[in-house]
């Protein structure tokens, strides 16, 4: 399957969209039915951050998002622009303060926890302006 690429707006609104349409991508790649909704749940985590992001550091850049479908594996990127410290750090770093959590990374922290609970891989990387997270399923074959 080729990679469907798509970027919206960074307003929460859109997230909804990203959502459906990582689904259904997903299912046309031949993700399990049981697995679907953990793809819906770590992608609106992923663009969730990154519209928040967006808004606070460049709200005229879009979000990016690729999906693909190949060699029994979906795969799932999302991409900020933002050059701003978003608080995301791979893997999470340890807490600090003396509640033993920053409370200013803490969100960031907790959304990758939760995408890295969602999805069977997920790296993170810095790019040159801002942040991808690559997530991916295993994937069978597509429904005919």
């Amino acid at each position: 399957m080729a990679t469907v690429e798509m970027t919206f707006t960074p307003l929460p609104a859109h997230v909804r969209t990203a959502r459906l349409v990582a689904t259904a991508v997903a299912r046309r790649s031949g993700v399990p039915e049981a697995l679907l909704d953990e793809v819906r749940l770590a992608v609106g985590e992923a663009c969730s951050r990154a519209v928040e992001v967006h808004q606070e550091y460049c709200p005229g850049e879009p979000v990016r998002v690729a999906l693909t479908g190949a060699r029994e594996r979906f795969e799932v990127v999302v991409t900020n622009t933002a050059v701003g410290d978003d608080g995301m750090a791979w893997p999470p770093e340890p807490a600090t303060g003396p509640d033993g959590q920053d409370p200013a990374t803490l969100p960031a922290q907790l959304g990758l926890a939760v995408i890295a609970g969602l999805a069977d891989d997920v790296q993170v990387s810095r790019n040159g302006d801002g942040l991808s997270i690559r997530m991916s399923w295993p994937a069978g074959t597509p429904p005919g």
